[in-house]
């Protein structure tokens, strides 16, 4: 059965060929920021994006786990390849859309469609989270929520 990727799927898998990272030991921040030339520094602030004279930085919080870092990095990346403006100086309903979309794409990066479809996994059985969990590098309760999207979608595609 083919199942139709969204835009969103397509446009992460594309980004990711593009990359040349096409499984998941090569889902790393430091390695993704070398082939983008986008540069990563790490802070005691909250992790965020930033545009100065012309480039995209991503600062990240240093205190967070590997796990929390990527997790957040995925989140940054969104602002830095979709989105424009200046938070601080923006509407904030649009601010809180930025944000939320954000998310979503996080969730698309850290634990890409077409790497989950390559997988010979159990999903049914309990300790696939676990398993999803150390494969993508991301939390818990990340994974089960990821793991719900796609099995939510598979769902509804049959």
């Amino acid at each position: 059965m083919y199942i139709h990727y969204t835009h969103l799927e397509d446009y992460v898998q594309q980004f990711y060929t593009r990359l040349g990272i096409t499984d998941p030991t090569l889902l790393q921040f430091e390695e993704m920021a070398l082939r983008m030339g986008l540069k990563v520094f790490y802070w005691s602030e909250k992790s965020q994006a930033l545009f100065i004279d012309g480039r995209y930085y991503i600062f990240l919080n240093e205190n967070q786990s590997p796990k929390q870092q990527w997790q957040d990095f995925c989140h940054e990346l969104s602002h830095v390849l979709l989105h424009t403006g200046d938070q601080f100086h923006m509407y904030p309903l649009f601010r809180e859309y930025q944000e939320f979309k954000a998310n979503h794409f996080m969730y698309h990066a850290c634990m890409p469609t077409f790497m989950m479809d390559d997988l010979k996994l159990n999903y049914s059985a309990p300790q696939v989270i676990r398993e999803l969990q150390e494969i993508f590098n991301v939390e818990y309760e990340f994974a089960s929520k990821r793991l719900l999207q796609y099995k939510s979608k598979l769902i509804m595609h049959r």
